[in-house]
């Protein structure tokens, strides 16, 4: 009985998604290409002539498609957290005695896996379909590039469920979008070919593939996927330990790293370490470590988490890798701070993944230590994403001719003098925000996610505005009109107006988003939180002395300075003003006395598993009450929210006799007060 048409293409379907799998994940082909072909071409037609039978897992909707405005956001189900590091034997060591005490048994069992050296992602799958890919983003929120994943050949579109017992009707799977060693010298080689811009390294190639508007683009490049989990299931029971939900997804035809083991305590840990460094410069991609997780995941679910790192995985990073070139001049860079920063200008060389032109020397007193002058042979050394800097001078190669750099006495970019005080190593230029060096980055912190967030704001975009010399503070923003913007390079009206709307969007923000914003030395995100929820307004922040600074939790006496020196400055007082005046502002509620609040001072602690909402959450809502969250438990500590398999903050807390407090009674203490949830 001849195959309906149907029929024809599922199972077209089907074999070109064996062979893709074969071909690019297995890298074990079956057939030719010209085979391969003939079976795409024939589904394609068939597809063409019945479109009602196209469907989204169709391999033929690999394709890109045309240019997107922006990526929408995602919210993850569960934070994509971070890894802790360990550079050293002892580090390993410590882990592994930390996390036997905790587990109370005599050795571990782990898994273990190269650390690609690519782009964290998570694919969500919904009854074997592939629905929806994001980016980590910050952990919390990512941005949706769906189009772009289905472009990535090794990615099923839909899951092989006939090796597993059931389907599954809901798998979040999270690993790393990559590009491999041989498609990154292709990429490269095209670049080259064509005049355009080299790539750094496969990560950055990679990165700059998939967030592309254009999924062409990404569809142009050769990516690849390797999974590391799963980040949620439902409907279905996934094995026990890591290694076997590793093979399961292996099953479904998810790509996962080959070279991964189970191994057994910390001399497990290292054999492997050594291992994998031996085969490093042969893997067929960029690592730039490896990664330990306790195998049993009962066992993860007990160790539990710490800040934005799980306290059952480590990533043990390789040495910084060095090469040797020669240093052809020294200039400065203007830091957003005013920082003055001299910088290497170095013979090109391949170090470290990429190739190096520029190093840091840190400051005066660095380069003077190493004594580093011009026309030496150095030794550069670069590690993962570390900046790449000069880690020493071969004396026995100085030639007769070299000669000291002088840092200069006025600021390189706008004329300046610098300052340096005395207990610092750093040169600083005293224009401020009038410095064009400054300017630009101050603009650019000012408008980036974490602080006001003007989505579209970019470097080039902000050096053509200060070049136009139509914005000198982040104030002068507020006053760009839509027929100027326009007449910008690679602008446009509709680009303009989407400019204009992200800019009138971000008035409405936070006091913690703002004052991180004004880009005060020292002050980052967290401080800015800190500060926010002491001080409750502006002005109480504005008019604080140093004294009063280091009343809030972690604020010492530099970073005090820092603050009361920002606000000493009259012209940022100014600018402040101005961007007041033209509407930012931030939720009224923000706005009362911070001994209002019904938990100001009350120090928690929180630990174990909470049913009806995550830690990130439950955090928020504490801090909107004026609490502060602490990761460890002390004679401080007010109260303990102990959730499902709460460890040893739990048993701590009892022995120093600090109130504890289960899921039922902190939700009765939060409905209690009856205060919203933290929106920052």
């Amino acid at each position: 009985m001849s195959e309906s048409v149907p029929q024809r293409i599922a199972r077209l379907r089907g074999e070109i998604e064996r062979h893709n799998y074969q071909y690019h994940t297995l890298d074990d082909p079956l057939i030719t290409d010209a085979e391969f072909d003939a079976m795409f071409r024939e589904l394609q037609a068939l597809e063409i002539q019945y479109p009602s039978l196209t469907t989204p897992d169709s391999p033929t909707q690999r394709v890109g498609a045309a240019p997107r405005l922006s990526f929408t956001k995602v919210v993850h189900r569960s934070p994509m957290l971070s890894l802790n590091n360990a550079f050293n034997e002892e580090e390993l060591r410590a882990f592994d005695v930390r996390t036997r005490e905790t587990l109370g048994v005599a050795e571990v069992e782990y898994s273990v896996e190269p650390k690609f050296d690519g782009l964290a992602v998570t694919l969500t799958y919904r009854d074997g379909v592939f629905v929806q890919g994001a980016t980590r983003g910050d952990g919390e929120v990512g941005e949706d590039v769906t189009q772009n994943l289905r472009t990535v050949r090794n990615i099923p579109l839909r899951l092989d469920s006939g090796r597993l017992a059931k389907p599954i009707p809901f798998i979040e799977i999270r690993g790393e979008v990559l590009m491999f060693k041989v498609d990154f010298i292709a990429l490269n080689r095209q670049q080259a070919d064509k005049g355009d811009k080299l790539f750094a390294n496969p990560r950055n190639a990679a990165a700059g593939s998939l967030r592309q508007l254009n999924s062409q683009i990404t569809s142009s490049r050769h990516l690849s996927f390797l999974a590391y989990g799963a980040g949620g299931v439902e409907g279905f029971i996934l094995p026990d330990t890591h290694a076997e939900q590793l093979e399961c997804l292996q099953k479904l035809s998810i790509p996962v790293p080959q070279e991964r083991r189970v191994v057994s305590g910390p001399d497990g840990l290292l054999a492997y370490y050594r291992e994998i460094g031996e085969l490093r410069n042969k893997l067929p991609y960029e690592i730039d470590g490896v990664v330990y997780k306790v195998n049993n995941i009962s066992q993860q679910t007990r160790l539990g988490y710490v800040s934005r790192a799980p306290r059952f995985a480590l990533a043990h990073k390789f040495p910084a890798e060095e090469a040797l070139t020669i240093v052809l001049d020294i200039e400065v860079q203007v830091g957003r701070t005013g920082a003055l920063t001299p910088v290497a200008r170095l013979a090109p060389v391949f170090v470290g993944g990429v190739t190096v032109t520029n190093a840091t020397l840190h400051n005066e007193e660095e380069m003077r230590r190493k004594d580093i002058r011009i026309g030496d042979t150095v030794s550069v050394r670069r590690a993962g994403d570390v900046i790449p800097e000069v880690a020493r001078v071969l004396l026995e190669r100085r030639p007769v001719d070299t000669y000291e750099f002088k840092m200069p006495q006025v600021c390189p970019v706008c004329g300046a003098h610098v300052t340096k005080q005395p207990d610092e190593a750093i040169w600083r230029c005293s224009g401020g925000l009038f410095c064009p060096a400054q300017r630009k980055q101050a603009v650019l912190h000012f408008a980036s996610r974490r602080a006001l967030d003007i989505e579209g704001l970019g470097e080039k975009l902000v050096d053509q505005l200060v070049a136009q010399q139509w914005v000198h503070t982040p104030a002068d923003l507020y006053k760009l009109n839509l027929r100027a913007l326009a007449q910008l390079e690679r602008m446009g009206e509709k680009s303009a107006q989407n400019l204009l709307d992200a800019i009138e969007n971000s008035k409405q923000t936070t006091l913690a988003r703002f004052i991180y914003a004004l880009g005060i030395r020292n002050v980052g995100e967290a401080t800015a939180k800190e500060l926010a929820r002491h001080f409750a307004t502006l002005d109480n922040f504005i008019s604080a002395d140093e004294t009063r600074l280091q009343l809030v939790p972690d604020i010492g006496p530099v970073v005090a300075q820092s603050i009361a020196t920002f606000f000493s400055e009259p012209h940022n007082i100014e600018v402040i003003a101005q961007l007041r005046a033209t509407g930012v502002r931030w939720p009224e509620q923000a706005e009362m006395a911070v001994q209002l609040l019904p938990l100001n001072a009350n120090i928690f602690v929180l630990t174990g598993t909470l049913a009806s909402m995550s830690r990130d959450e439950a955090k928020s809502r504490l801090e909107t009450l004026g609490a502060r969250v602490t990761g460890s438990v002390s004679q401080k500590t007010d109260y303990v929210v102990a959730g499902a398999e709460a460890g040893t903050k739990l048993s701590k807390a009892r022995e120093l006799n600090i109130a504890v407090l289960d899921e039922q009674q902190f939700l009765q203490l939060l409905n209690k007060n009856k205060m919203p949830a933290a929106s920052n």
